[in-house]
């Protein structure tokens, strides 16, 4: 059965701008590796399966609780800030980004052990955006274009339905997945069209973190 349930990452005003570039510069790289190779291929039968098994990773954007057993007043909530630190009650700049939460608490009670005897920390991250490199985006024609945080098992569908779909202008069929796969990035085709207004269970695939869908707009 697919989880539709998504956290998709949002962009204050002041990044508008920029995620119009990207999308654009996306768009142009696309468009140029289509121009070289003639075409895409369709993602080898390999790839398609089961995504990694991963483990999320802390990144900038992302709402945390710290809860430490015993000491309550010494608990909080807060977000990990555009530099990739976290501000505790009583460490201000801790690096948290690039970290599983359960190294995240490791580092708090050893930062804590000068303060609190034996001290028992758990971090909880309930407001997901992670690092790049984790997330999948979505640019062109989609109804939200988005940066939408990997997570396991996650496929092209249960993308699709958070990002809202494709525009009425979208070419499904045309659409293109950048894939970065052993260090060298490759570019497929995808079906769009016959998995989201045919059914075509066969075009749905597994995603992987760091993809990027382009979904091309129709020129008639």
């Amino acid at each position: 059965m697919l989880h539709n349930t998504r956290h998709t990452a949002t962009f204050p005003a002041s990044s508008t701008v920029l995620w119009q570039w990207c999308q654009r510069a996306l768009l142009l790289g696309a468009l140029g590796l289509l121009a070289a190779c003639g075409g895409n291929p369709t993602v080898p039968y390999d790839e398609r399966g089961s995504g990694p098994d991963y483990n999320y990773v802390i990144g900038p954007g992302d709402t945390m609780e710290i809860f430490v057993w015993g000491n309550e007043e010494l608990s909080t909530t807060g977000i990990v800030r555009p530099d990739g630190k976290f501000t505790t009650r009583l460490v201000e700049d801790l690096p948290a980004s690039g970290k599983t939460s359960t190294e995240l608490a490791r580092d708090i009670e050893k930062a804590y052990a000068e303060y609190v005897r034996q001290p028992v920390v758990s971090v909880i991250v309930n407001g997901f955006v992670g690092v790049p490199e984790q997330q999948v985006r979505v640019v062109g024609e989609a109804t939200t274009p988005s940066s939408v945080p990997y997570s396991q098992h996650m496929t092209l569908l249960d993308l699709m339905i958070a990002v809202g779909g494709m525009t009425e202008f979208a070419a499904g069929n045309k659409s293109v997945l950048v894939r970065t796969f052993g260090g060298e990035q490759r570019s497929y085709s995808l079906r769009l069209d016959d998995l989201l207004k045919d059914g075509d269970i066969s075009a749905n695939m597994a995603m992987m973190p760091g993809d990027i869908v382009i979904i091309s707009e129709s020129w008639f």
